[in-house]
C-alpha cells in the first residue's frame, strides 16, 4: 500500500524527528499513552459491566456514568494527544500497518455504538436505572467491551509490528 506523502512529511517534520531522535521522549509518551488508554478502557468497562448487570448492580447506571464519564473523556483526550505524538514519530511506518488502520475503524464503530446508546437507549434510562438494564443497554455494553478489547489487541499488534 502506498503511503500518502502527508504522512511522510509528518514523520520528517521537526516534531517527528525530535521524538524519534530523543532517547527518552518516545518511551515517556508511550507510557502516558498506555496509562491513558488503561484509564479510558477501565472507566468504560465499569459502566459496560453495569449495563450487562454483572457489576455494581446496587448503583444506578446514571450515577456511574456521571462519575466515570469525566474520567473517560479526560483520559481519551490525553490518549489522543499522546497517540498523535507517537504517530508523528513514524507516521508513514504506522500507516503501512493494517492493524493501525483497523484500530481506527474499530474506534469509529465504538463511537457509533456510544452515539446510538446515548441517542436511543439512554433516553429510557429512568425506567431501568436501578434495575436490570434494557436489552439495548446490555447490547451496547457488550459491544463496547468487545470493540475496546479489539482496539487494545490492534494497538498491541501495532507495537510489535515496528
Amino acid at each position: 500500500m502506498a503511503v500518502p506523502p502527508i504522512f511522510k512529511l509528518l514523520q520528517a517534520s521537526p516534531l517527528g524527528k525530535t521524538i524519534t531522535e530523543s532517547s527518552w521522549m518516545f518511551p515517556t509518551i508511550e507510557t502516558i499513552h498506555v496509562i491513558a488508554i488503561a484509564t479510558v478502557i477501565g472507566s468504560i468497562a465499569v459502566v459496560d459491566l453495569r449495563l450487562l448487570g454483572v457489576a455494581s448492580k446496587d448503583r444506578p447506571v446514571s450515577a456511574l456514568t456521571q462519575e466515570f464519564l469525566p474520567w473517560t473523556w479526560a483520559a481519551f483526550v490525553l490518549a489522543a494527544c499522546s497517540g498523535f505524538l507517537l504517530f508523528s514519530s513514524r507516521a508513514a511506518d504506522y500507516m503501512a500497518i493494517a492493524a493501525f488502520t483497523t484500530k481506527f475503524v474499530i474506534m469509529a464503530l465504538a463511537a457509533v455504538n456510544m452515539l446510538v446508546f446515548h441517542l436511543t437507549t439512554q433516553r429510557s434510562m429512568a425506567k431501568w436505572d436501578l434495575g436490570r438494564p434494557a436489552i439495548g443497554a446490555r447490547i451496547a455494553g457488550a459491544l463496547s467491551l468487545v470493540l475496546w478489547s479489539a482496539i487494545v489487541i490492534c494497538g498491541r499488534k501495532v507495537g510489535f509490528s515496528l
